[in-house]
């Protein structure tokens, strides 16, 4: 799994409780002091060696790691979703899942995420759908 956007670090947590033996999350953030605090609620949680945090920008990370992600959750700067789009769905696993998180915030005037949602849409290589869960998650996956 590969998370994008880490902040303090729930979501990574509750995708490694619930990984196979031997599976990891790769939990991607730019900030150092949000991420240390995601390293102790892991820790705390018991499920610190199943996620490997790596501080930085993730769009220079992603193109330094090797795919094939079953499952890619998209939890970050709205503004570069289609950035991270682009850069993981090459390494996404055949049958593999793209979460990306907020898509319903277009609606508050936010044009990361309205230009994500047109590019997701139009993009004839994947299907989609839009759960309306809190402020939306849209589940991509290839045609």
């Amino acid at each position: 799994m590969l998370e994008i956007g880490v902040f303090t670090g729930w979501s990574s947590i509750e995708m490694a409780r619930a990984l196979p033996e031997g599976a990891t999350v790769i939990a991607l953030d730019v900030n150092e002091e949000t991420t240390a605090i995601a390293r102790r609620y892991a820790e705390e949680s018991g499920v610190a060696a199943r996620i490997d945090y790596r501080v930085g920008d993730a769009r220079r990370t992603i193109a330094e790691l090797e795919g094939d992600f079953d499952l890619v959750f998209i939890d970050a700067w709205k503004d570069d979703y289609v950035d991270y789009y682009e850069a993981v769905l090459p390494k996404l696993a055949p049958d593999g899942l793209i979460l990306a998180d907020n898509t319903l915030s277009a609606l508050r005037g936010n044009e990361g995420i309205e230009r994500f949602n047109a590019h997701v849409l139009a993009d004839e290589r994947v299907e989609c759908v839009l759960l309306p869960l809190r402020d939306g998650v849209t589940l991509i996956r290839r045609r």
